[in-house]
């Protein structure tokens, strides 16, 4: 019987991680540095949050992007304090960009709260450590175009960031989301389209999203492999956003081109963002969280991803 496409892509996928392996002596260096995007534990106190990801062993995490204004959100010396008890570092930020802070707007007091929001993480997560904020060219939760300008207006707003990103030394990783979700930049491909429109030094990155990949890529892993070192974070979740190993994702294939491309090296992260099902997992941000429900999700995850990841550097 003849492969399907997607079981031949996976073959060259598969033939190509081998031959790498083989060529480097069987050793892949280090293994994928692992990460967890926290904003899905709710009002948890960062202190659980940390003691959680800790004894999971899980160094690094990336930190909800909560500075909406300049009264809110962690302290940056709070912070430091409690990954210090801890031994994390931040990997990065997950920037939250709505319809109240959108690059995109056709209102351009949307396109300051954008910029404004923007500054605010890159001064937290200079103060905190980590190497880069998620960037969203939309608003995420508006599907419909304002108009045939958003790109436009997009490339040029966030363009004003970049020095400002290069002289901190934090990268911009510019996150595609599902078209049910966001009216713009919906692929990996688009991505890169929307970076190269924006033409600057200090936006040049990609966060992938598997959740995003699943709607809108013809393979995943490819898509991975088409990214290149442009790919900074991955955000991570089976097929129905549930831990990793409660679904059908083939994740031996992702992990495997992530191998292809040197992802295993200082400044790139697997972050779990198990979200779960649902049309709007954005709810979450807000509620008194299941403890007992986040200490499996990230246990299940933590397991399931260093076991495959193990075994296919054994194997």
């Amino acid at each position: 019987m003849n492969l399907q496409n997607f079981e031949l892509k996976n073959k060259t996928i598969k033939e190509r991680f081998d031959a790498l392996k083989k060529e480097r002596g069987g050793s892949l260096g280090s293994r994928l540095n692992l990460s967890w995007s926290n904003w899905g534990f709710g009002l948890e106190d960062l202190d659980d949050s940390l003691k959680r990801l800790s004894e999971n062993g899980v160094p690094y995490i990336e930190l909800h992007g909560n500075h909406y204004g300049d009264d809110l959100g962690y302290s940056g010396t709070t912070v430091n304090e409690l990954l210090k008890r801890y031994d994390i570092q931040v990997s990065g930020i997950c920037g939250m960009y709505s319809v109240d802070n959108d690059f995109s707007a056709n209102r351009p007091v949307k396109r300051q709260a954008a910029l404004d929001y923007t500054k605010r993480e890159i001064s937290f997560i200079k103060e905190v450590g980590g190497d880069y904020i998620l960037v969203v060219p939309g608003a995420v939760g508006r599907s419909v175009a304002y108009d045939n300008a958003e790109f436009l207006r997009s490339s040029e707003t966030i363009r004003m960031m970049g020095d400002l990103f290069v002289h901190n030394g934090i990268k911009a990783a510019v996150e595609p989301i599902r078209r049910d979700e966001v009216s713009l930049v919906h692929s990996i491909e688009d991505a890169k389209e929307y970076i190269a429109a924006v033409n600057h030094p200090g936006i040049r990155h990609i966060n992938g999203d598997l959740f995003h990949m699943q709607a809108e890529e013809d393979h995943i892993p490819q898509a991975l492999i088409s990214a290149g070192s442009m790919l900074t974070n991955l955000h991570m979740a089976d097929s129905n956003r549930r831990a990793l190993g409660e679904g059908s994702l083939d994740l031996d294939t992702i992990i495997m081109a992530l191998y292809l491309i040197d992802y295993n090296r200082k400044g790139c992260y697997v972050t779990p963002e198990p979200l779960g099902p649902g049309s709007d997992p954005y709810q979450s941000m807000n509620r008194i969280p299941d403890q007992k429900a986040l200490d499996h999700l990230v246990s299940q995850t933590v397991r399931t991803f260093r076991e495959r990841e193990d075994l296919l550097r054994k194997s």
